[in-house]
């Protein structure tokens, strides 16, 4: 009888109580715990020794597992939602709404906010009209989260990629000489966020724009990538234009500026037709982003010289 009792205190209170408990993992919990402690307390040998003190201690104890398997359970619920609505507000351009929202995170240390925090602090420090000391303190900022988040999980796809793009970011501000000589770093990054993920095509498109900056640097740069490495790093269009293919592929039509590079890689390869083909679809791109409408621009001065 006393069991029975406890078997329906803890069905009825903790599962009535908390709607967040209704799941069905925890409430196997529940079900398993009072259905031990039933059994427990009506088997003939011990049920006369226990007493009520031993009842309500196992009462407590079992209520006590379920509640700390309840918080877990909300805690981590509540964090799956806001990574779902900051990656929302991600692929809707709203930029101010996913800062605000990840800077109540901002001394977290879960790798999942880390890498978003850096993605969305970079994005305002892009956002057009932003002042420059304030660009430059957002990208200080997005770098530091970066960090933070490969030093949190090296095995995080987004950790490498993140910290690959911020690393070049910053060479906008400690200079050509900084950019040229951590532009081996940076490619190893995002060469293991390939690796990680080879579904990403941010990533891929990335890789190609290092490999279309390479195969397009001016003599001088050259020369001052002799000094730095003694035989500099060196890439093709033809190497470029395969990793911009590829993030086609992965996902056609991701990314506008994906289309661009692809005209201008055709363009810089003599291929007038091919060019034609992928500036005509970054411009018909339809533009969300400030940087949409730049390559917008772009593309249209582009096929204008075609002809």
């Amino acid at each position: 009888m006393t069991g029975t009792l406890l078997m329906r205190f803890l069905t009825r209170s903790l599962l009535s109580g908390n709607p967040i408990i209704r799941s069905r993992g925890v409430a196997s919990f529940i079900w398993t715990t009072a259905k031990r402690t039933n059994a427990f307390l009506i088997s003939g040998r011990v049920a006369f020794c226990l007493g009520l003190p031993t009842v309500c201690y196992l009462g407590h104890e079992a209520y006590r597992g379920i509640h700390s398997a309840a918080v877990v359970f909300a805690l981590e619920k509540a964090e799956e939602e806001i990574i779902e609505q900051a990656d929302y507000l991600h692929s809707c351009a709203e930029t101010e709404k996913l800062y605000q929202l990840l800077q109540q995170y901002n001394n977290s240390n879960d790798v999942e906010f880390l890498w978003r925090l850096a993605r969305a602090t970079r994005d305002r420090a892009m956002v057009q009209g932003v002042p420059a000391d304030q660009k430059k303190a957002l990208v200080y900022e997005a770098f530091g989260y970066a960090e933070k988040a490969l030093e949190k999980d090296d095995a995080c796809f987004a950790s490498h990629k993140w910290y690959g793009i911020l690393l070049s970011d910053l060479g906008d501000y400690m200079g050509t000489k900084h950019k040229l000589a951590k532009s081996l770093v940076i490619r190893k990054h995002l060469e293991r966020a390939k690796e990680l993920n080879p579904n990403d095509p941010t990533t891929v498109y990335i890789l190609g724009y290092w490999c279309f900056s390479f195969a397009e640097l001016s003599w001088s740069l050259r020369k001052l990538a002799t000094v730095i490495f003694g035989t500099p790093p060196t890439s093709s269009y033809e190497e470029a234009l395969e990793f911009f293919l590829k993030a086609e592929e992965v996902k056609p039509g991701f990314y506008s500026k994906n289309l661009l590079m692809l005209g201008k890689t055709y363009l810089a390869l003599k291929d007038k037709e091919n060019a034609h083909l992928w500036l005509t679809k970054a411009r018909d791109y339809r533009p969300i982003t400030t940087e949409d409408k730049e390559v917008h621009q772009e593309a249209v001065q582009l096929l204008k010289r075609l002809g």
